[in-house]
């Protein structure tokens, strides 16, 4: 007793596939090879990397595995018998317009045009999304 540390801290991580205007993300890449990076430099004591993602960009292609995801990391924190520690989520997106990272305090995917014109997948509805 008494020689506890702070609860862990699991990060889960999402990127996008590619899509219009953007033939390859830089974000998949990033989150596609980013388990196997922090294996071989480690993570820092008290963190855990969760989850890794790419998400398809249209719009119902990325809900089923994004809501997976989440449901799979509350499941997990129930499961632990200890305390549970806290979870972050962090989400890489991409601006092919930028010329440096740039970091958003919140990010609305406005959608709402016909899917099969702006994304990569042939859907006829339209969409809005507010992530």
């Amino acid at each position: 007793m008494g020689s506890e540390g702070p609860p862990a801290v699991t990060i889960h991580v999402t990127g996008f596939k590619k899509f219009h205007g953007v033939a390859e993300n830089p974000t998949e890449t990033i989150v596609g090879n980013l388990k196997e990076y922090m294996k071989k430099k480690g993570m820092p004591k008290g963190v855990i990397l969760g989850s890794c993602s790419v998400l398809e960009t249209a719009g119902q292609g990325a809900v089923a595995p994004l809501y997976q995801t989440f449901q799979s990391s509350i499941k997990s924190k129930d499961s632990e018998s200890s305390s549970p520690g806290r979870i972050i989520w962090i989400h890489f997106g991409v601006n092919s317009g930028a010329t440096r990272f740039a970091i958003e305090h919140q990010a609305v995917n406005e959608a709402t045009f016909a899917v099969r014109v702006g994304m990569e997948a042939t859907e006829s509805t339209h969409h809005s999304f507010g992530w």
